[in-house]
């Protein structure tokens, strides 16, 4: 059904990791130059893979062992675009690699995946009340 809770959850995804990426930088270069995810074309990927993860998570609200396994697999994406943050300001050490201030969406990837484990948890909350209900027929 869309109107539970991991649909709004799995929606909150989609805006942050298809919407706001566009409107934040991910960070400063030296030259005060602003980075946004168009600009690196691995990251733009990963972060439009997981929007796309989440809109088709939403909409396959009828199986939900595809459903939750689509939010695992949309969480492994965020940590590897996680960890590609992390290796980007660890490389950058001295400032030397261009990289000055970090910004506001090097948190995306957080924030995602705090919501998806939000979703995940509503999703096999969902799955339990089915098969006890189930067992009662």
């Amino acid at each position: 059904m869309l109107q539970r809770i991991q649909t709004v959850y799995l929606l909150i995804v989609a805006i942050v990791s298809g919407g706001l990426i566009f409107a934040f930088n991910l960070w400063t270069t030296t030259n005060k130059v602003m980075v946004f995810a168009k600009d690196e074309l691995v990251v733009l990927g990963l972060f439009l893979a997981s929007a796309l993860l989440a809109v088709i998570s939403i909409f396959n609200f009828k199986n939900r062992k595809s459903q939750f396994m689509l939010g695992r697999l949309n969480q492994i994406l965020n940590l590897i675009l996680l960890g590609f943050f992390v290796y980007r300001i660890l490389n950058a050490s001295g400032e030397a690699n261009d990289v000055s201030e970090k910004g506001v969406a090097i948190f995306f990837p957080i924030i995602s995946i705090v919501f998806l484990i939000l979703s995940n948890r509503a999703i096999k909350k969902d799955e339990d009340l089915v098969k006890s209900v189930d067992r009662l027929r």
